[in-house]
Protein backbone atom coordinates (compact mmCIF):
# COMPACT_ATOMS: atom_id res chain seq x y z
CA UNK A 1 0.00 0.00 0.00
CA UNK A 2 1.31 3.46 -0.85
CA UNK A 3 1.75 6.54 1.30
CA UNK A 4 -1.66 7.67 0.04
CA UNK A 5 -3.23 5.16 2.40
CA UNK A 6 -2.56 7.54 5.26
CA UNK A 7 -5.22 9.80 3.75
CA UNK A 8 -7.83 7.08 3.68
CA UNK A 9 -10.02 8.39 6.48
CA UNK A 10 -11.25 12.00 6.52
CA UNK A 11 -9.88 13.79 9.56
CA UNK A 12 -12.28 15.80 11.73
CA UNK A 13 -11.15 19.35 12.37
CA UNK A 14 -12.30 21.45 15.30
CA UNK A 15 -12.93 25.15 15.05
CA UNK A 16 -11.27 27.36 17.66
CA UNK A 17 -14.69 28.74 18.52
CA UNK A 18 -15.94 25.25 19.47
CA UNK A 19 -18.06 24.72 16.37
CA UNK A 20 -18.98 21.31 15.01
CA UNK A 21 -16.09 19.27 13.59
CA UNK A 22 -15.59 19.64 9.84
CA UNK A 23 -15.35 16.33 7.99
CA UNK A 24 -12.54 16.61 5.46
CA UNK A 25 -13.16 14.75 2.20
CA UNK A 26 -9.91 13.51 0.65
CA UNK A 27 -9.06 14.85 -2.81
CA UNK A 28 -8.91 11.44 -4.45
CA UNK A 29 -7.84 12.81 -7.85
CA UNK A 30 -4.73 14.34 -6.30
CA UNK A 31 -4.05 11.06 -4.49
CA UNK A 32 -4.19 9.18 -7.80
CA UNK A 33 -1.77 11.65 -9.40
CA UNK A 34 0.60 11.73 -6.42
CA UNK A 35 0.64 7.92 -6.12
CA UNK A 36 1.05 7.29 -9.85
CA UNK A 37 4.80 6.60 -9.79
CA UNK A 38 4.35 4.04 -7.00
CA UNK A 39 1.68 2.02 -8.79
CA UNK A 40 2.30 -1.19 -10.70
CA UNK A 41 2.19 -0.96 -14.48
CA UNK A 42 -1.30 -2.49 -14.74
CA UNK A 43 -2.58 -0.22 -11.96
CA UNK A 44 -1.23 2.81 -13.84
CA UNK A 45 -3.40 1.82 -16.81
CA UNK A 46 -6.42 2.04 -14.54
CA UNK A 47 -5.19 5.40 -13.25
CA UNK A 48 -4.83 6.62 -16.85
CA UNK A 49 -8.44 5.71 -17.61
CA UNK A 50 -9.66 7.44 -14.45
CA UNK A 51 -7.70 10.65 -15.04
CA UNK A 52 -8.61 10.77 -18.72
CA UNK A 53 -12.36 10.75 -18.01
CA UNK A 54 -13.31 11.06 -14.34
CA UNK A 55 -17.04 11.22 -15.07
CA UNK A 56 -16.83 7.93 -16.96
CA UNK A 57 -14.86 6.32 -14.14
CA UNK A 58 -17.55 7.33 -11.63
CA UNK A 59 -20.40 5.90 -13.71
CA UNK A 60 -18.74 2.83 -15.26
CA UNK A 61 -19.04 -0.63 -13.75
CA UNK A 62 -15.98 -2.40 -12.44
CA UNK A 63 -15.99 -4.65 -15.52
CA UNK A 64 -16.28 -1.72 -17.94
CA UNK A 65 -13.46 0.13 -16.20
CA UNK A 66 -11.26 -2.97 -16.37
CA UNK A 67 -12.09 -3.50 -20.04
CA UNK A 68 -11.23 0.08 -21.01
CA UNK A 69 -7.94 -0.14 -19.10
CA UNK A 70 -7.15 -3.55 -20.59
CA UNK A 71 -6.73 -5.17 -17.18
CA UNK A 72 -8.58 -7.68 -15.01
CA UNK A 73 -11.27 -6.69 -12.50
CA UNK A 74 -9.08 -7.70 -9.54
CA UNK A 75 -6.48 -5.24 -10.83
CA UNK A 76 -9.03 -2.43 -10.56
CA UNK A 77 -9.68 -3.46 -6.96
CA UNK A 78 -5.93 -3.53 -6.23
CA UNK A 79 -5.58 -0.08 -7.76
CA UNK A 80 -8.31 1.29 -5.49
CA UNK A 81 -6.63 -0.15 -2.40
CA UNK A 82 -3.21 1.04 -3.54
CA UNK A 83 -4.36 4.66 -3.36
CA UNK A 84 -5.89 4.23 0.08
CA UNK A 85 -9.49 3.20 -0.59
CA UNK A 86 -11.26 0.19 0.93
CA UNK A 87 -12.35 -1.02 -2.48
CA UNK A 88 -14.00 -0.03 -5.76
CA UNK A 89 -17.19 1.24 -4.13
CA UNK A 90 -15.29 3.44 -1.66
CA UNK A 91 -13.08 4.73 -4.48
CA UNK A 92 -16.04 5.68 -6.66
CA UNK A 93 -17.77 7.43 -3.79
CA UNK A 94 -14.71 9.58 -3.14
CA UNK A 95 -14.20 10.10 -6.87
CA UNK A 96 -17.78 11.35 -7.22
CA UNK A 97 -17.19 13.74 -4.32
CA UNK A 98 -14.10 15.10 -6.07
CA UNK A 99 -16.31 16.24 -8.95
CA UNK A 100 -17.92 18.82 -6.67
CA UNK A 101 -15.69 21.46 -8.30
CA UNK A 102 -16.81 20.29 -11.73
CA UNK A 103 -15.15 18.45 -14.57
CA UNK A 104 -14.15 21.83 -15.98
CA UNK A 105 -11.03 21.78 -13.79
CA UNK A 106 -10.03 18.41 -15.19
CA UNK A 107 -10.34 19.41 -18.83
CA UNK A 108 -7.29 19.53 -21.06
CA UNK A 109 -6.04 22.82 -22.46
CA UNK A 110 -7.76 23.90 -25.68
CA UNK A 111 -5.96 23.82 -28.98
CA UNK A 112 -4.41 27.10 -30.20
CA UNK A 113 -7.21 29.32 -31.46
CA UNK A 114 -5.51 32.50 -32.63
CA UNK A 115 -2.87 33.44 -35.14
CA UNK A 116 -0.15 33.74 -32.50
CA UNK A 117 -0.61 30.18 -31.25
CA UNK A 118 -1.89 31.27 -27.84
CA UNK A 119 -5.39 29.86 -27.11
CA UNK A 120 -5.85 32.22 -24.15
CA UNK A 121 -5.02 35.47 -25.98
CA UNK A 122 -8.54 36.33 -27.11
CA UNK A 123 -10.06 35.05 -23.86
CA UNK A 124 -7.98 37.37 -21.66
CA UNK A 125 -8.45 40.52 -23.73
CA UNK A 126 -12.02 39.71 -24.71
CA UNK A 127 -13.14 38.96 -21.16
CA UNK A 128 -11.47 42.12 -19.85
CA UNK A 129 -13.42 44.20 -22.38
CA UNK A 130 -16.65 42.39 -21.55
CA UNK A 131 -16.16 42.90 -17.81
CA UNK A 132 -15.71 46.64 -18.30
CA UNK A 133 -18.79 46.78 -20.51
CA UNK A 134 -20.83 44.94 -17.88
CA UNK A 135 -19.62 47.33 -15.17
CA UNK A 136 -20.63 50.32 -17.27
CA UNK A 137 -24.02 48.78 -18.03
CA UNK A 138 -24.89 47.57 -14.52
CA UNK A 139 -23.45 50.20 -12.21
CA UNK A 140 -26.08 52.56 -10.80
CA UNK A 141 -24.93 56.22 -11.06
CA UNK A 142 -27.28 57.17 -8.21
CA UNK A 143 -25.62 54.69 -5.88
CA UNK A 144 -22.19 55.90 -7.00
CA UNK A 145 -23.18 59.47 -6.13
CA UNK A 146 -24.35 58.36 -2.68
CA UNK A 147 -21.13 56.44 -2.10
CA UNK A 148 -18.96 59.41 -3.09
CA UNK A 149 -20.92 61.64 -0.72
CA UNK A 150 -20.34 59.22 2.17
CA UNK A 151 -16.60 59.06 1.45
CA UNK A 152 -16.21 62.80 1.14
CA UNK A 153 -17.92 63.37 4.51
CA UNK A 154 -16.40 60.42 6.39
CA UNK A 155 -14.16 61.02 9.39
CA UNK A 156 -12.21 57.92 8.38
CA UNK A 157 -12.64 55.14 5.84
CA UNK A 158 -11.82 51.47 6.41
CA UNK A 159 -11.76 49.01 3.52
CA UNK A 160 -12.47 45.33 4.11
CA UNK A 161 -11.45 42.61 1.67
CA UNK A 162 -10.57 38.97 2.24
CA UNK A 163 -8.96 36.45 -0.08
CA UNK A 164 -6.74 36.69 -3.15
CA UNK A 165 -8.62 39.18 -5.31
CA UNK A 166 -10.58 41.13 -2.69
CA UNK A 167 -7.51 41.72 -0.52
CA UNK A 168 -5.68 43.23 -3.48
CA UNK A 169 -8.75 45.31 -4.37
CA UNK A 170 -8.97 46.59 -0.79
CA UNK A 171 -5.35 47.72 -0.95
CA UNK A 172 -6.00 49.30 -4.33
CA UNK A 173 -8.93 51.23 -2.86
CA UNK A 174 -6.66 52.57 -0.12
CA UNK A 175 -4.10 53.65 -2.73
CA UNK A 176 -6.78 55.37 -4.81
CA UNK A 177 -8.31 57.31 -1.91
CA UNK A 178 -5.41 58.42 0.28
CA UNK A 179 -3.97 60.65 -2.47
CA UNK A 180 -7.07 62.85 -2.22
CA UNK A 181 -6.40 63.49 1.47
CA UNK A 182 -8.89 60.89 2.68
CA UNK A 183 -7.99 59.10 5.91
CA UNK A 184 -8.22 55.49 4.80
CA UNK A 185 -6.79 52.09 5.67
CA UNK A 186 -7.35 48.58 4.31
CA UNK A 187 -7.82 45.49 6.49
CA UNK A 188 -7.43 42.04 4.94
CA UNK A 189 -7.17 39.90 8.08
CA UNK A 190 -10.50 38.61 9.46
CA UNK A 191 -9.59 39.29 13.11
CA UNK A 192 -8.24 42.76 12.37
CA UNK A 193 -11.42 43.47 10.40
CA UNK A 194 -13.49 42.55 13.43
CA UNK A 195 -11.27 44.52 15.79
CA UNK A 196 -11.30 47.58 13.52
CA UNK A 197 -15.07 47.42 13.13
CA UNK A 198 -15.33 47.51 16.93
CA UNK A 199 -13.52 50.88 17.04
CA UNK A 200 -15.72 52.68 14.50
CA UNK A 201 -18.11 55.48 15.39
CA UNK A 202 -20.86 57.51 13.72
CA UNK A 203 -19.34 59.39 10.82
CA UNK A 204 -16.93 56.57 10.00
CA UNK A 205 -17.27 54.51 6.85
CA UNK A 206 -16.60 50.94 5.76
CA UNK A 207 -16.09 49.93 2.14
CA UNK A 208 -16.57 46.16 1.91
CA UNK A 209 -15.33 44.33 -1.19
CA UNK A 210 -16.35 40.79 -2.10
CA UNK A 211 -16.80 39.33 -5.58
CA UNK A 212 -19.27 36.74 -4.32
CA UNK A 213 -20.94 38.71 -1.54
CA UNK A 214 -20.93 35.55 0.58
CA UNK A 215 -17.68 35.90 2.55
CA UNK A 216 -18.92 35.42 6.10
CA UNK A 217 -16.05 37.25 7.84
CA UNK A 218 -16.58 40.37 5.73
CA UNK A 219 -20.35 40.33 6.25
CA UNK A 220 -19.95 39.95 10.01
CA UNK A 221 -17.41 42.80 10.13
CA UNK A 222 -19.82 45.06 8.24
CA UNK A 223 -22.68 44.15 10.56
CA UNK A 224 -20.47 44.90 13.55
CA UNK A 225 -19.47 48.28 12.09
CA UNK A 226 -23.11 49.16 11.49
CA UNK A 227 -23.92 48.14 15.08
CA UNK A 228 -21.61 50.98 16.11
CA UNK A 229 -23.44 53.24 13.64
CA UNK A 230 -20.79 53.47 10.95
CA UNK A 231 -21.94 53.62 7.33
CA UNK A 232 -21.13 50.89 4.81
CA UNK A 233 -20.60 50.74 1.06
CA UNK A 234 -20.64 47.34 -0.61
CA UNK A 235 -18.61 46.68 -3.77
CA UNK A 236 -19.92 43.26 -4.60
CA UNK A 237 -22.29 41.09 -6.62
CA UNK A 238 -25.99 42.04 -6.75
CA UNK A 239 -28.64 40.42 -4.54
CA UNK A 240 -26.15 39.05 -2.03
CA UNK A 241 -26.04 39.06 1.76
CA UNK A 242 -23.20 41.57 1.76
CA UNK A 243 -25.08 43.90 -0.56
CA UNK A 244 -28.12 43.76 1.72
CA UNK A 245 -25.97 44.54 4.76
CA UNK A 246 -24.64 47.79 3.26
CA UNK A 247 -26.20 51.26 3.05
CA UNK A 248 -24.96 51.85 -0.50
CA UNK A 249 -24.49 49.08 -3.06
CA UNK A 250 -22.13 49.20 -6.04
CA UNK A 251 -22.83 45.87 -7.69
CA UNK A 252 -21.97 44.04 -10.88
CA UNK A 253 -22.27 40.43 -12.03
CA UNK A 254 -19.76 39.14 -14.57
CA UNK A 255 -20.07 35.46 -15.62
CA UNK A 256 -16.67 33.83 -15.84
CA UNK A 257 -15.15 32.39 -19.01
CA UNK A 258 -14.77 28.58 -18.75
CA UNK A 259 -10.97 28.49 -18.72
CA UNK A 260 -9.72 27.56 -15.27
CA UNK A 261 -6.18 28.75 -15.98
CA UNK A 262 -7.28 32.26 -16.88
CA UNK A 263 -7.42 34.80 -14.04
CA UNK A 264 -10.92 35.94 -13.11
CA UNK A 265 -12.18 38.72 -15.35
CA UNK A 266 -14.58 40.19 -12.80
CA UNK A 267 -11.70 42.01 -11.11
CA UNK A 268 -11.56 44.37 -14.11
CA UNK A 269 -15.15 45.33 -13.37
CA UNK A 270 -14.34 45.85 -9.69
CA UNK A 271 -11.25 47.90 -10.53
CA UNK A 272 -13.39 50.10 -12.75
CA UNK A 273 -15.90 50.57 -9.91
CA UNK A 274 -13.09 51.46 -7.51
CA UNK A 275 -11.70 54.01 -9.96
CA UNK A 276 -15.14 55.54 -10.46
CA UNK A 277 -15.66 55.63 -6.70
CA UNK A 278 -12.31 57.33 -6.14
CA UNK A 279 -12.78 59.94 -8.86
CA UNK A 280 -16.36 60.68 -7.80
CA UNK A 281 -15.13 61.21 -4.24
CA UNK A 282 -12.33 63.48 -5.47
CA UNK A 283 -14.83 65.62 -7.37
CA UNK A 284 -16.86 65.96 -4.17
CA UNK A 285 -13.76 67.15 -2.29
CA UNK A 286 -12.68 69.26 -5.29
CA UNK A 287 -10.17 71.90 -4.19
CA UNK A 288 -8.77 70.00 -1.19
CA UNK A 289 -8.31 66.85 -3.31
CA UNK A 290 -6.53 68.81 -6.04
CA UNK A 291 -4.19 70.40 -3.50
CA UNK A 292 -3.32 67.01 -1.99
CA UNK A 293 -2.61 65.52 -5.42
CA UNK A 294 -0.50 68.59 -6.27
CA UNK A 295 1.60 68.09 -3.14
CA UNK A 296 2.15 64.40 -3.93
CA UNK A 297 3.11 65.16 -7.53
CA UNK A 298 5.42 68.00 -6.50
CA UNK A 299 7.34 65.89 -4.01
CA UNK A 300 7.47 62.91 -6.36
CA UNK A 301 8.73 65.15 -9.18
CA UNK A 302 11.57 66.73 -7.22
CA UNK A 303 12.60 63.32 -5.91
CA UNK A 304 13.33 62.15 -9.45
CA UNK A 305 13.09 63.46 -12.99
CA UNK A 306 10.03 62.64 -15.05
CA UNK A 307 7.20 63.90 -17.18
CA UNK A 308 4.22 65.77 -15.76
CA UNK A 309 1.63 63.25 -16.99
CA UNK A 310 3.38 60.10 -15.83
CA UNK A 311 1.45 57.89 -13.38
CA UNK A 312 1.21 59.57 -9.99
CA UNK A 313 3.53 57.94 -7.48
CA UNK A 314 4.73 55.19 -9.83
Amino acid sequence: MTEAASHEEPVPDHDQDGREPVRRIPDIISLVKDSYSELRRAERRVADVVLDDVKYAVDASNAALAQRAGVSEPTVTRFCRAIGCEGVRDFKLKLAQSLVVGALYLAKSPAPGSGNGMPFWNAVFGEARRALQEAERQLDPVELEKAAELIAKARQVTVFGLGGSSSALAQETQYRLFRYGITVNAQCDPYLMRMTASTLKPGDLVIAISATGRTREVIEAVELAKHYRANAIGVTAPDTELARACDVRLTVAVPEYPDTLKPTASRYAFLAMIDLLAVASAYKLDASARETVRRIKYNAQIHRTGKEMEPLGD
